[in-house]
């Protein structure tokens, strides 16, 4: 932290726990709003891990190769590990490596992975795709939810052209604590797997489809308004969004 008056606040909590006045709980509670770093492009917020169960992630669209090399050495000083860099092309990862930052890089879905470390993984999430062409938001959905700990079992190109298809993985959909229905053009699969299982289906609707699709927006309405009980939905290509409810959800009451 660069701001004395941050440091100052925290020191007098732990003081004040020092003294018995504040418990360790109320000062725990007080702390999980306080510290972030402001380097002028950015303002870090170190205590996410502590408050939300994970860290920051960088959305890296729009970033320059030095701002988020910046943001990921603030980071690294702080402990941080495992941290995901969405949307950020293979030159723009190359880059942030010759910076000195330790990166994990992933051209499908443009996802870079900093200081990278394998975590425990922890019950079972399957990611489940209309068709090829949707892997890249199927890839940021599974590789966020096995940086978060848990395992994650692939199902693609099983789309309601060929229902036999997905009918075939039946054994894996039934097994499964969540499932990530990843689609576009009309956005089908994601009310058929609903109708097939007991488990909170996740559904992410994808730009992929000619012009009708509307940029995702066809399938999108398709899975808002699917019959199938216990389907949610995330905005259009958010496979991170999805790898984040999904990791939530199947680490709920402890997950083995």
């Amino acid at each position: 932290m660069n701001n004395p008056s941050k440091r100052d606040e925290i020191l007098a909590i732990l003081r004040q726990v020092e003294s018995g006045a504040v418990s360790a709980d109320t000062a725990l509670e007080r702390l999980r709003f306080e510290p972030f770093e402001d380097l002028g492009y950015a303002k870090i917020d170190h205590h996410r891990t502590l408050r939300q169960g994970i860290g920051e992630v960088i959305y890296g669209q729009d970033k320059t190769p030095e701002q988020i090399a910046g943001i990921l050495s603030s980071m690294r000083e702080h402990g941080a590990h495992n941290v995901l860099i969405t949307r950020i092309s293979g030159e723009t990862a190359d880059l942030i490596a010759e910076m000195g930052i330790i990166l994990e890089y992933h051209p499908i879905p443009r996802l870079g992975i900093a200081f990278p470390g394998r975590a425990a993984r922890v019950g079972n999430i399957v990611v489940a795709s209309g068709g090829t062409s949707d892997m890249a938001v199927c890839e940021e959905t599974a590789l966020t939810a096995e940086t978060l700990g848990n395992n994650v079992v692939r199902i693609y190109d099983v789309g309601v052209a060929g229902l036999h298809r997905l009918l075939a993985h039946m054994e894996e959909l039934t097994s499964a604590r969540v499932i990530v229905a990843v689609a576009g053009m009309e956005g089908a699969l994601a009310g058929v797997i609903g109708g097939l299982v007991s488990c909170p289906v996740i559904a992410v609707p994808t730009s992929i489809g000619y012009g009708a699709n509307f940029g995702g927006l066809s399938a999108l309405l398709s899975m808002l308004n699917t019959c199938a009980c216990g389907v949610s939905v995330v905005n259009i290509d958010n496979g991170f969004g999805a790898g984040i409810l999904a990791s939530r959800i199947n680490q709920m009451d402890g997950a083995a």
